[in-house]
């Protein structure tokens, strides 16, 4: 591909490379693999470079969409799990504490102090 090419693609957005300390471009294999998709589409298709920024750019977006709905599909199971039922156990001194089902609170240990006199059972 022609120099002059990869900088009007890089001017336009199409690929983005990383600069060297010189200010020369150095492509990864992930925008070799785009570059080779840009032209495939450019000279087999018949798609303009405007076509085919907007291409790339649905597709950016579908990639996002598409990890958000497993992120939802992720949130969606683990609320209709069993196992995270919202249950709650409530202290004699009135905390609260989440559980599982079926799950008895721990014991906790108690602060207080208590002093028995056996003289003052009466």
């Amino acid at each position: 591909m022609h120099a002059q090419t990869l900088r009007q693609y890089d001017r336009m957005g199409l690929v983005t490379p990383s600069r060297t300390r010189g200010g020369g471009r150095r492509y990864s294999n992930r925008d070799v693999s785009l570059l080779r998709e840009i032209q495939r589409l450019s000279q087999e298709e018949g798609v303009s470079l405007p076509g085919i920024a907007r291409i790339l750019d649905l597709q950016r977006q579908v990639s996002v969409l598409e990890k958000r709905l497993i992120e939802l599909g992720e949130q969606l199971r683990a609320a209709r799990s069993p196992h995270t039922s919202r249950v709650f156990s409530v202290s004699p001194t009135g905390d609260v504490y989440a559980s599982r089902p079926g799950e008895r609170p721990r014991a906790r240990g108690s602060r207080a102090l208590v002093l028995w006199d056996p003289r003052a059972r009466d």
